[in-house]
């Protein structure tokens, strides 16, 4: 892709009103471009990474604003060209005016994500770096900020290019015996490339296993609280989010629609569904709440199955959870209603497919044990398997990456198997490369870096 040269501008501050607006342009241009319109002092004779104060004035010499003027000379910015941002008052007027004045004296409007696809083709990060920062900054909890960071920093890029490198080594190996196949000549040893193989694919076996986490950080946990009428569903909704969400009544069927609320425990984000009780509806509106019950839990990764011990026997929840139970869901059991019947035993509701240590007894009305059930919901996404401080693959284009990578070893290890010709083998090894190249932009195609960019926001 060549490297546009035209001056780009836009708002970097989000839309609205606000105590100021940040205009920024990049390009060769750039620092003329504010010169010509900025009284306060000659900014081509500026040091980089310097504040300037004064006011931009339009060709009739009228005052559209006092500003500041932040000044970054190539290479030193985020784009690795000249930058400029102008910080001014945040009228959106004010704002127009100023982008509308530098688009007059030369300046384009910037396409979507266009900065940061400049500091890519650039060289000032690499492919997975510039993802981490629509991802940093969409961040809406601890987690996902610290996955973001780590990303941003080349935690992941590192990683991934420490392994490419290897896999680089070995097939350079195997080229060069290409070249000699007349003489049936081996210059690497393919058991080491073997083993070479065997550790890149357990160290890409561990980054895709991070995932299931990752996607969970970013995106939050999809988290179905499902359950008999009245077994105290709302009740615990509001316990969990500590206000009164829902509507909470003795009258069994009051929850028709599903309630949807976001529950942030320590840095991971539950995106809660309360659902309509399951039962057999007694009009079309309690039908159709039922329905979307079952819908809602055939796309969630967590299930909070509530009863009421007063009322269910363990057949019947039994009965309840083979119904509901799909591969792939993860569910906790809430025994509600304690406070009705505290001799309550929750291993006489265990079974071959409910593990007593799922069972949570509560009394939702009281907010007993409520700390606790936070605690588990957190502990079933963060296992003892994935430390927080190791990489976490959030991004789902990565996680395809790593499985194409994977299975192409898989083509590599087989091939030896089978002693088929190097040529055949190498292709294959080209292919994990590209693969891995992928991820960090070695290797890549204009329309994935158009697909990637265009996610971003305007001005970054």
């Amino acid at each position: 892709m060549n490297l546009n040269q035209d001056t780009i501008v836009a708002i970097a501050t989000p839309p609205g009103l606000g105590a100021i607006g940040v205009i920024r342009l990049s390009g060769k241009a750039a620092i003329s471009i504010i010169d010509t319109v900025f009284k306060g002092k000659d900014l081509t004779k500026a040091e980089s990474h310097t504040i300037h104060f004064g006011t931009i004035r339009d060709e009739e010499d009228t005052i559209i604003d006092e500003v500041l003027v932040s000044v970054f000379v190539a290479p030193r910015s985020y784009t690795r060209e000249d930058v400029v941002e102008v910080s001014c008052h945040g009228s959106p007027y004010i704002q127009q005016q100023i982008v509308e004045l530098f688009i007059r004296k030369g300046a384009r409007m910037a396409k979507a994500g266009e900065f940061t696809m400049r500091a890519f083709l650039n060289g000032q990060m690499d492919l997975s770096q510039a993802e981490a920062v629509a991802d940093l900054i969409a961040a809406e909890s601890e987690s996902a900020h610290k996955i973001a960071m780590q990303q941003m920093r080349g935690g992941f890029s590192d990683e991934i290019s420490v392994l490419r490198q290897e896999l680089v080594d070995f097939a350079a190996l195997i080229e060069l015996e290409l070249d000699f196949s007349q003489e049936d000549v081996e210059f690497a040893d393919r058991s080491k490339l073997v083993d070479l193989v065997h550790k890149i694919q357990r160290l890409l076996r561990s980054l895709m296993d991070s995932f299931q986490l990752g996607n969970a950080i970013k995106n939050g946990v999809s988290t179905v609280i499902a359950g008999r009428p009245n077994a105290g569903k709302s009740t615990l909704l509001n316990a969990l989010l500590n206000e009164d969400r829902a509507i909470v009544s003795d009258i069994a069927g009051t929850t028709r629609d599903t309630i949807e609320e976001i529950l942030n425990v320590k840095g991971v984000q539950f995106r809660l569904v309360d659902t309509a009780g399951i039962r057999e509806a007694g009009d079309q509106i309690e039908a159709i709440g039922v329905a979307k019950t079952m819908e809602k839990i055939a796309a969630s990764t967590l299930l909070i199955y509530v009863f009421d011990v007063i009322e269910m026997t363990p057949d019947e929840v039994i009965q309840d959870l083979k119904k509901l139970h799909r591969e792939g869901i993860h569910t906790l059991v809430v025994a509600n209603k304690m406070d009705l019947n505290p001799y309550t035993k929750p291993e006489d509701f265990a079974s071959d497919i409910l593990s007593e240590k799922n069972i949570i007894t509560t009394s939702a009305i009281n907010k007993m044990n409520i700390e606790y059930l936070k605690n588990r919901l957190y502990e079933s996404v963060i296992t003892g398997e994935v430390a927080a401080e190791n990489t976490v693959v959030s991004n789902a284009r990565h996680y395809d990456a790593l499985q194409g990578a994977y299975t192409s070893l898989d083509a590599v290890l087989t091939g030896f198997d089978a002693q088929i010709p190097s040529d055949l083998v190498a292709m294959d090894i080209r292919h994990a490369l590209n693969y891995l190249g992928e991820i960090t932009g070695e290797v890549g195609v204009d329309d994935l870096l158009d697909s990637i960019f265009t996610r971003f926001c305007i001005g970054k």
